[in-house]
């Protein structure tokens, strides 16, 4: 982030562009608004691709074969094929599983509230993302967070989240491992025969395999991803054969990962922040419990808070998406450009290959665009404000036809926990956790610390 902040406030990436090399290879890092909406949107054809590290070997093929790392026409392909999945109401579809989960969450994180004096959210958020996905993408209930309510007997539900945690460290050798290959993929595989990705893939496509045979085999249906992309598939002979060339069982056991990949620590972490920044402000926190209270409905023998509950909680939204502003999952994005383009504006030209970067930590920073940025003020993404929100200054999902696919869901799942959360507890931050520390990954921000919180249990009338 630092380099990112020094090129973007001294060197003129804030007012438009600047260049500069990594290594061998030419970057423009571009934070002009309204560059950014030509890169992303209006000529979108010039910038089709994003960075891939041809890494087909072995293992590593699941990792090229996701839609992330697609190009071209397979890209374009298998995106139009992934994208009805999750519109509105295939996701909707899902809503029961999620809630499941996020009651799982509140129940354990309230019975470590009563026997300890604090519960770190950043672990809790964490096995609540990774049952979220493992439901929702790999059809499986791994169970993480201990709920003796559901025991399945399959060891596949605890070995799910040890070899998650396995696939997610970030140890020096890994680190090593990512440079070398993004740097120089094609001298490295063919000179060390190295990849990326380690024997816990081979887990995850087992596990996805057997799923899609019994899926094949079976009549019920859990309205997951896994069901909806086999539906994705076609239902005529002939959308059949054609699909199945974009969506063989590698690229599903791909998509399914996707899920793990690029859902796991961004919603853990934004979770975190979240949680934390309402701890640290409780008229905000008081004011979003007020809203939900409004929104419950009787469910049963209780009241709960319904998929269109969620979807009206305003303020809830706005809660996320202002974290989302202040703490996004990605500190920048990419696009590579696929064929010649002139900078609009400028003599700067580009050749096909060439990489633009978008800042979107440092754009989401910028005071110009938010004032007292460093501020926890969900009141911007009111309604009745965000018409003061410059066009293409909050990215924290990207833009355009190669923004993050999964976005309503993601938002979905975040939103749901933190809800079920705050209806159930009042959340206060630990003595000595009055400063969050951030910890950078590969361009991915979290907590370093965690985040540990006071839970007091709301008595409900």
């Amino acid at each position: 982030m630092a380099f990112d902040y020094e090129a973007y406030t001294k060197y003129g990436a804030s007012n438009s562009y600047c260049g500069y090399y990594n290594l061998h290879e030419p970057i423009l890092l571009v934070g002009n608004p309204e560059l950014i909406k030509h890169i992303m949107v209006k000529d979108f054809d010039h910038f089709t691709d994003r960075r891939t590290f041809k890494l087909k070997q072995g293992r590593d093929r699941y990792l090229h074969n996701m839609l992330s790392g697609k190009t071209g026409h397979e890209w374009k392909a298998l995106r139009s094929l992934v994208s009805p999945i999750f519109t509105s109401g295939k996701i909707k579809h899902m809503y029961p599983l999620v809630c499941k989960n996020a009651d799982v969450l509140v129940a354990h994180s309230l019975r470590q509230a009563a026997q300890q004096p604090y519960v770190d959210m950043k672990v809790n958020f964490g096995c609540y993302s990774i049952d979220t996905i493992a439901s929702c993408a790999f059809g499986i209930e791994c169970n993480s967070l201990g709920n003796n309510n559901n025991k399945t007997g399959d060891s596949n539900n605890s070995d799910f989240a040890k070899h998650a945690d396995v696939f997610f460290q970030k140890g020096p050798r890994k680190i090593l491992k990512f440079l070398a290959l993004s740097m120089f993929p094609s001298i490295i595989t063919r000179l060390f025969n190295l990849t990326y990705t380690g024997p816990e893939v081979d887990f995850f496509r087992e596990v996805i395999e057997r799923a899609l045979v019994m899926r094949r085999e079976g009549n019920k249906k859990r309205g997951d991803f896994l069901d909806l992309i086999l539906e994705a598939r076609g239902t005529t002979k002939e959308e059949q054969f054609d699909n199945k060339e974009v969506l063989s069982d590698d690229s599903i056991v791909s998509q399914s990962m996707l899920f793990l990949v690029t859902g796991y620590d961004t919603t853990a972490s934004a979770l975190s922040f979240c949680s934390y920044e309402l701890a640290k402000n409780p008229s905000e926190q008081q004011r979003l419990r007020d809203e939900l209270r409004g929104l419950v409905v009787k469910e049963g023998d209780g009241y709960d808070l319904t998929y269109e509950a969620i979807m009206e909680a305003k303020f809830l939204n706005a809660c996320m998406n202002e974290t989302l502003r202040m703490y996004p999952p990605l500190v920048r994005t990419e696009r590579i450009c696929t064929k010649a383009y002139q900078v609009p504006g400028s003599n700067v030209y580009l050749k096909p290959g060439d990489a633009v970067q978008i800042p979107i930590w440092c754009v989401q920073q910028d005071p110009e665009y938010w004032p007292q940025p460093h501020v926890f003020k969900p009141d911007r993404f009111m309604p009745q404000n965000k018409h003061n929100i410059q066009s293409f200054t909050h990215l924290p999902f990207g833009m355009g036809p190669r923004n993050c696919i999964a976005m309503r869901f993601a938002l979905l799942e975040a939103m749901v926990a933190l809800g079920k959360l705050v209806l159930s507890a009042e959340l206060s931050l630990a003595p000595g956790q009055e400063t969050l520390v951030l910890e950078l990954g590969p361009g991915v921000i979290r907590p370093k610390h965690g985040v540990k919180l006071v839970l007091k249990p709301i008595v409900k009338e």
